[in-house]
């Protein structure tokens, strides 16, 4: 082949690779089960802490306000529960931390949701720091990255509502008028149908302003924190958020909506991309600092933790596992094979999700065992990035057919949706060849 030939078939794949990370979100399964399985870790763990909530986070901590004041002074850290020592003003944080816990697991709202889910974290997890575990350090992490995901295209009321917009404009939609454009549309009573503007519901406007109030208010009393990437990154947000709408409303066929959704678009694949390093790098710096401690080398190391009181929410079965020196030196060895491991096998599909189901195990193991769920919870979610597509839409359809039976009573092989109809289609080009499926 000639050089010249070479040189466009180079071209060629360059541009196939920029067009497919500009035009396509992908892992949209993926992105929408660690929106709901992180939501739903922190909700679960503040519902559970909720008679303790003074004496964890609130007035009654034993690392008082002006202890968690003084650090944070010194280290520019972020809690809006710096901002007053009153108990009416925790408990209106703590209850809008639960609320907006239990709206991103479902999708409502979901860019504004997040944003307030990535506040109430940093506030409650800063105000005390001493309280948290592993399991905490990786939602304080994955909340940051959440408000750059497109984590709603599908699995989430935000999704349902926009397909139901859709179905709406294609019932009304002049023959003449193109397939897919998402405008409403609405009959002229004396001619033909014609396309109207997108009538969206009043709550997203009203969580602009009310957020962008607030926002305005913090920043200008010194609120947000010694940082300059937070004000900086809730500033873009909010403007990218009112810049969508209005070009979602009044020129939803422009360059400047294309341009957007390609904005989007880079956001969510780089950030889908930095989650899964940080799960390799999680797992390989665990794994490689375990290797150097002599009980991982003689392969007692789990013997240990289960003498502790702390860590045995069942002492029978922990009593059985110890007395068993087989059983445990393989699970200390494996443990440390397995983490050490799974970033090397990340383009072998096969053997990489082999792995995932161990550590999976690994973890459900550790909150049974250990007595730790929302840390293997927290875990469990963040491997979910690297769940093959095929088995996330199969558990969907399971989980449909469960639902139908349960509500409505009926049965039968679930139909797998056409797009527009509760959810986006599965996007092909971030289908099974790539690491997240």
């Amino acid at each position: 082949m000639s050089t010249p030939a070479l040189g466009r078939r180079a071209e060629h794949r360059i541009a196939r690779a920029v067009q497919r990370v500009t035009s396509t979100p992908f892992g949209p399964y993926q992105s929408a089960v660690i929106r709901i399985g992180f939501s739903a870790t922190y909700l679960f763990f503040l519902l559970r802490e909720l008679p303790n909530r003074h004496e964890l986070y609130g007035p009654d901590a034993p690392w008082r306000w002006d202890m968690a004041q003084q650090l944070i002074s010194s280290n520019q850290a972020f809690s809006v529960l710096m901002w007053s020592d009153s108990t009416v003003w925790f408990e209106i944080v703590y209850a809008v931390t639960l609320i907006s816990a239990a709206l991103l697991m479902v999708g409502w709202h979901t860019r504004a949701m997040s944003v307030l889910f990535m506040v109430g974290v940093l506030s409650v997890q800063n105000r005390s720091i001493f309280m948290g575990d592993g399991g905490d350090n990786v939602i304080h992490i994955m909340a940051i990255y959440l408000v750059l995901t497109r984590c709603a295209r599908v699995w989430s009321l935000d999704a349902r509502r926009a397909a139901r917009q859709e179905r709406k404009a294609a019932e009304a939609r002049d023959p003449a008028w193109p397939a897919g454009a998402s405008e409403d549309v609405e009959a002229a009573a004396d001619g033909p149908r014609r396309p109207a503007r997108v009538r969206g519901d009043v709550a997203g406007p009203v969580l602009w302003v009310v957020l962008g109030v607030m926002l305005m208010v913090a920043g200008a009393t010194d609120g947000l924190g010694g940082t300059w990437w937070l004000p900086t990154l809730l500033w873009i947000l909010w403007i990218g958020e009112g810049a969508w709408w209005f070009v979602n409303r009044y020129a939803p066929r422009s360059q400047s909506r294309v341009l957007l959704d390609v904005i989007a678009n880079l956001a969510h694949n780089a950030t889908l991309v930095v989650i899964m390093a940080e799960v390799c790098l999680i797992y390989a710096t665990a794994g490689w600092y375990k290797i150097q401690g002599s009980r991982w080398q003689d392969g007692t190391a789990l013997y240990y933790p289960l003498q502790l009181d702390s860590f045995t929410p069942w002492p029978w079965l922990s009593d059985i596992l110890a007395a068993n020196g087989v059983m445990v030196m393989l699970i200390t060895y494996g443990t440390v094979a397995v983490q050490v491991a799974f970033p090397f096998t990340l383009f072998n599909r096969r053997v990489k999700n082999v792995l995932l189901v161990a550590m999976m195990c690994e973890h459900a193991g550790i909150a049974l065992l250990l007595g730790l769920p929302f840390f293997s919870m927290a875990m469990i979610a963040a491997d979910a990035v690297f769940l093959p597509t095929a088995f996330l839409l199969w558990v969907g359809s399971r989980a449909t057919l469960a639902r139908q039976r349960l509500f409505t009573g009926r049965g039968g092989v679930p139909v797998q949706r056409r797009a527009g109809e509760g959810e986006e289609a599965p996007q092909r080009d971030g289908g099974g060849h790539t690491l997240v499926g």
